[in-house]
């Protein structure tokens, strides 16, 4: 996997609009789901203001939003690290995804306009590019894309905001099932069953396409346990 990871090093946060702890949280998110950031690895706070260019006071902020929401924790004798997951609890997690990605797809085909579904199909047609081009930032990327319009169609924020979350505590298994072509050419077809029932407005074919989605994901990541 590493040489599909374009960058291992964390990249300096711009310090403009938007909340600084805001950025660094995103950061660190992104480090976290691309493995820069591995589960257990211990986070020393002198490196991390080093590489992001941030003072230790806004990291501190945000290292305690990350220990709130479960994605870091405190170890004795080693200090803040970034949280490991176990095979039940990634089950358990997955389980939760296909639960939450079917509910938004559903309220997505009950409010979203055509030209909302429109954009959802060039969104998906993004993601298939990026699933053949096997770049696991790129594949990342343009999976929250598709994912933040579904949500955003079906009005509901808070589902986007819990399905990151839920997926940032399996990013090492996630990842690993990313980069495996078998998956990638599966995600596509997947994705096309989706979108597909989503332009038909077929409520109960796509809520069963979201989840077989998710269910084959954790097959994929959870493989080598024994699943994106």
């Amino acid at each position: 996997m590493a040489d599909k990871v374009l960058d291992r090093r964390l990249a300096p946060v711009q310090q403009q609009s938007a909340p600084l702890r805001n950025k660094i949280i995103a950061a660190l998110r992104s480090a976290i789901e691309t493995g820069v950031l591995e589960p257990g690895a211990r986070l020393v706070e002198k490196d991390l203001c080093e590489q992001l260019s941030v003072s230790r006071t806004s990291l501190r902020e945000a290292l305690r939003e990350l220990q709130a929401e479960g994605i870091l924790g405190y170890i004795a004798n080693r200090g803040l690290s970034v949280s490991a997951v176990s095979t039940d609890d990634a089950r358990n997690i997955y389980r939760l995804r296909s639960v939450l990605e079917a509910l938004v797809v559903e309220q997505f085909i009950e409010k979203a306009s055509d030209a909302q579904i429109d954009a959802l199909e060039r969104d998906a047609e993004a993601l298939k590019k990026a699933y053949r081009g096997g770049i696991l930032e790129q594949m990342l990327s343009a999976k929250r894309a598709f994912y933040d319009r579904i949500c955003s169609g079906a009005e509901n924020p808070i589902a986007f905001d819990m399905i990151t979350r839920l997926v940032l505590r399996t990013s090492s298994l996630r990842a690993r099932s990313l980069v495996r072509k078998q998956r990638q050419q599966q995600s596509i077809k997947e994705i096309d069953v989706l979108v597909q029932a989503i332009r038909r407005r077929n409520t109960e074919e796509a809520r069963r396409a979201a989840i077989e989605h998710v269910e084959h994901a954790a097959r994929s990541a959870l493989g080598d346990a024994v699943a994106d």
